[in-house]
């Protein structure tokens, strides 16, 4: 009897102590994973980089080259002389002098697209090299080659030819997957024209009037595109047929893997040098960093302007699937080159740009503005340019693979579940934990791990006074044997 007790308090501590180191592990991987909870606008946020892009403004793009974020957080301008340096030092920032400014750099990507056009090659400027890089993929010839390096020589020695392993590619293939006749494409974004609700993709993905189905719902119909702009730019609507439509009041959720979900607040345009996740069916949660805004890519089938470009990796199977950082929805995958075993470019439709041009915003947000086009169309008109710098934060990483649709390779962060929007009525979702904690607020990404901690420290604790306990009622037998 006294060894089963034994046996009793020293399962219950080992118990308790890795319930405490469960517990613990949880706790960080929700900080981690989870975003702190920014606005709730479909706007920039406010901070750094906001100071950076006013600074911009204020100089002009004649005495400036862009902005980029720190590792650090803090934001850097590039300025083209020594008072513009001392009055973005006074202002907070830190101030970087170069050579070329922002017109000088934009002329020079200008004399690229004005070049016939080469597929297989992209460009975009790199602030903190106050340079144009041209990228060539392998599929460019080497006569073509040496024709954009002559280019780019008598255009000037700040623009930079480099070759890319593999292919730019639209990648067709999931982060919650959508299955088309001849494709899979990962949804991005839920969003809403305040009556209807639509998933928001890849343009590449399906032409007007392609019908998808869902993974889990093959026989059933998921939604057909009704509005598709690819290529100039690749962004796409998918409207929920009856029956499968999600609440336009409810924030969109983007799947991670694990039964875990990241709540969409709010959409941003992304900010040079700032921790980005991408996730996606086919290779799940993965992050990097953005290193350029305005990139430019001639895919075969076309060229596509304005792009995010990242060190994000990709695969076929995640085109579509959503780019975003600490809440704030991003972008689209678009496509890119390598995969997440060798790295690569990836590059991301701007969701600020593809909303803003099809009238429509992030489920659970006011809808966009009445001067919007009708998402019903299948010609939306080009959005602007996106800005150089706006506020956007990192989220965190997850766990476990899936499905998408486009995508390329850069560096490979933590494996990650299928990025999914909020999935209709009737298909699977992050699950009821994730509804639990979403309900919580900002305590529910770390409430679950609090409570296991608190369980084991209760369990510990009462180990520890039974075992006290027992060894007074032992110090006491022993001790009234010994009188007797």
């Amino acid at each position: 009897m006294r060894h089963a007790r034994r046996n009793l308090q020293r399962i219950a501590r080992l118990a308790a102590v890795g319930g405490l180191v469960w517990g613990s592990l949880m706790v960080s991987g929700a900080m981690a994973g989870e975003p702190s909870a920014p606005g709730t606008g479909a706007s920039t946020t406010s901070g750094p980089p906001d100071l950076a892009a006013a600074l911009v403004a204020r100089l002009g793009t004649d005495r400036t080259a862009g902005s980029w974020t720190r590792a650090d957080g803090r934001p850097v301008v590039a300025v083209t002389d020594t008072d513009a340096a001392a009055e973005v030092r006074r202002a907070g920032a830190e101030a970087e002098v170069v050579r070329h400014s922002t017109d000088r750099l934009r002329a020079a990507t200008d004399a690229l697209g004005a070049a016939p056009r080469v597929p297989g090659t992209a460009w975009s400027v790199e602030y903190a090299s106050n340079e144009v890089v041209v990228h060539a993929d392998s599929t460019v010839s080497a006569a073509d080659w040496s024709r954009l390096s002559g280019l780019a020589e008598s255009i000037g020695a700040f623009v930079r030819m480099e070759r890319a392993q593999g292919a730019f590619t639209t990648r067709l293939n999931g982060a919650a997957p959508m299955f088309a006749e001849n494709s899979r494409c990962s949804a991005g974004f839920n969003v809403t024209d305040g009556r209807r609700a639509f998933i928001l993709t890849a343009g590449h993905c399906g032409s007007a009037g392609t019908v998808w189905s869902g993974r889990r719902r093959r026989a059933g119909q998921l939604g057909t595109t009704v509005a598709s702009s690819f290529p100039g730019d690749d962004f796409s609507l998918v409207r929920y047929e009856d029956g499968e439509s999600v609440d336009g009041t409810v924030p969109g959720i983007v799947e991670i893997g694990g039964g875990q979900g990241v709540r969409i607040v709010g959409a941003a345009e992304a900010v040079v040098g700032r921790q980005v996740f991408r996730s996606g069916s086919t290779t799940g949660l993965r992050t990097g960093r953005v290193t350029a805004v305005n990139a430019t890519v001639n895919y075969p089938e076309g060229t596509v302007t304005g792009l995010i470009e990242t060190t994000v990796c990709a695969e076929p199977g995640d085109s579509g699937g959503p780019l975003f950082a600490q809440g704030l929805a991003l972008g689209v995958t678009s496509g890119g080159n390598g995969d997440c075993r060798t790295g690569g470019v990836t590059y991301f439709q701007p969701v600020t740009e593809a909303m803003a041009a099809l009238g429509v915003s992030l489920a659970g947000q006011a809808p966009a503005g009445a001067a919007g086009p009708d998402p019903g169309r299948t010609e939306p008109s080009a959005p602007a340019d996106p800005p150089s710098s706006a506020a956007a934060v990192p989220p965190a990483a997850g766990s476990e693979g899936g499905r998408g649709t486009a995508g390329t390779a850069g560096t490979a962060g933590t494996a990650g579940g299928g990025a999914a929007v909020q999935p209709p009525a009737g298909a699977s979702g992050p699950g009821i934990v994730t509804d639990i904690a979403a309900g919580l607020g900002p305590l529910g990404a770390v409430a679950p791990g609090i409570g296991v901690i608190g369980v084991s420290l209760i369990l510990l604790i009462a180990s520890r006074w039974i075992q006290s306990a027992q060894g007074r009622r032992n110090y006491r037998d022993y001790y009234s044997r010994t009188w007797a």
